[in-house]
């Protein structure tokens, strides 16, 4: 059985960080080791919340804590929200540590920074991830915004400059890119992108569904899960992984919508209704294809 260290945020209630992922991935037969980089009452897209941050050192004992049981055997680590430079850097030590255990482990890092031109994190997080984090990253998962933090480049308005960023990531490191998001400008549809680049060519494919109404918080979370699940179940099929993913995250997302008052815009009637979703995370509808650029 496949084992995933998964290293986000935790929420008392809602579904967000390893509270979007931990579900799913136990759903497809996944042995989860949880850490929680922060524990907050609920996500900071409502008025308030009342938490506190797990600290580099303490993440280094629980670290030790692991090492000395023989407990860090991950066959993956999966990284997303971390809310200070200093976390991030012992997270790194964390990968370097598991890839001593498991030289073959690999990286899926969804590198939480902010959506819509506004950043949830320091932007001193920004260069940490450029230099440190993406270079050792296996697979990344940025949505739009945080695609043109870490290449630098302008803001994404078309495919073609959305595919030119993906190549200037892959030019940092990851085999794998996933773009989780991003709307063509004067287009109402949204693409998700999945670019693989191998010794001998790069490959892009992208797949194109409707514009839900209102927004969601832990799409990016559940989208990172379900690409780590996927991409180790068809490692040589980054279609069927693509198609599978935003399959399932749509139909997630349609539930939610069904689940909330159609006049509730609220923050707490979007949160995410994974449980009411078991079976389509379980068994994906086929209703988005996949095409290769």
């Amino acid at each position: 059985m496949k084992r995933v260290l998964s290293i986000q945020s935790h929420v008392v209630s809602g579904y967000v960080g390893n509270k979007a992922a931990v579900f799913p991935m136990q759903l497809h037969g996944w042995d989860v080791d949880v850490l929680n980089s922060v524990q907050f009452s609920n996500h900071t897209g409502y008025a308030s919340f009342q938490g506190e941050r797990l600290s580099g050192s303490l993440l280094l004992q629980l670290l030790k804590g692991l090492q000395d049981n023989d407990l860090l055997s991950a066959d993956y680590l999966l990284t997303g929200y971390v809310g200070s430079e200093t976390f991030l850097s012992s997270i790194l030590q964390v990968w370097q540590q598991l890839l001593i255990q498991k030289p073959h482990a690999k990286y899926v890092c969804d590198p939480v920074l902010g959506d819509q031109g506004r950043f949830y994190v320091p932007e001193s997080l920004v260069q940490v991830y450029r230099e440190q984090v993406i270079p050792q990253a296996t697979i990344v998962t940025p949505n739009a915004f945080e695609l043109e933090q870490l290449t630098g480049c302008e803001p994404i308005s078309t495919l073609e400059m959305a595919q030119r960023q993906c190549h200037v990531l892959h030019d940092m490191g990851p085999s794998i890119v996933f773009l989780t998001s991003f709307q063509p400008l004067g287009q109402d549809v949204m693409m998700i992108l999945a670019s693989q680049r191998t010794e001998s060519r790069t490959q892009c494919w992208k797949l194109e569904c409707p514009v839900l109404p209102g927004s969601f918080t832990g799409t990016g979370d559940l989208c990172a899960a379900l690409i780590l699940v996927h991409s180790a179940n068809h490692p040589n099929d980054l279609a069927t992984v693509l198609e599978k993913v935003v399959n399932t995250v749509y139909a997630v997302l349609e539930t939610t919508l069904e689940y909330a008052d159609k006049d509730d815009s609220t923050v707490k009637a979007r949160e995410l209704r994974l449980i009411q979703s078991k079976d389509v995370m379980e068994h994906p509808p086929k209703r988005f294809r996949a095409v290769l650029l």
